[in-house]
C-alpha cells in the first residue's frame, strides 16, 4: 500500500467540487490537505479498493463524511458500513481504522480547540 500525502492547502476563496479534489490512485490511500491549522484540520482522502489504514487513536474528536463510495469503519471493535453522504463523529481516544472493500473518498475534520477544560 502506498500512502500519499499533500500538505499544501487548497486555494482559498476559490469554489471547488469536493469529490473532485482528490483522485483514486491504484493500490494507494491518498490524502489532500484542505485546511491545516494549529487548532485543527480538514483533509480529503481516497482509498483504492482493498486498501486500509492501520488502527489508530486520536486525542480529539474526528468528524468523517463519506463523499463517494462505501467505507468500512471499525471503532472500538464495532463495525460500521458508511455510504456516500453518511457522516459520523469518531470520539476522542477511540481505537479506529478504515478499510475499503470498494473505492471510497472521505472528508475528515479534526477540531483541536475546546479540550482545554
Amino acid at each position: 500500500m502506498k500512502k500519499l500525502n499533500d500538505v499544501v492547502e487548497i486555494d482559498k476563496g476559490k469554489i471547488h467540487i469536493i469529490v473532485e479534489l482528490i483522485e483514486y490512485i491504484p493500490n494507494a490511500v491518498v490524502s489532500k490537505t484542505i485546511i491545516k491549522k494549529l487548532t485543527g484540520n480538514v483533509t480529503a482522502s481516497s482509498f483504492d479498493a482493498g486498501e486500509e489504514l492501520d488502527e489508530k487513536q486520536s486525542p480529539f474528536d474526528t468528524y468523517v463524511q463519506i463523499i463517494d463510495g462505501v467505507a468500512e469503519v471499525m471503532i472500538n471493535k464495532k463495525h460500521y458500513k458508511m455510504k456516500q453522504g453518511d457522516g459520523m463523529v469518531i470520539p476522542a481516544h477511540s481505537n479506529h481504522h478504515f478499510s475499503a472493500n470498494q473505492q471510497f473518498k472521505m472528508i475528515s475534520t479534526v477540531i483541536k480547540s475546546g479540550y482545554e477544560d
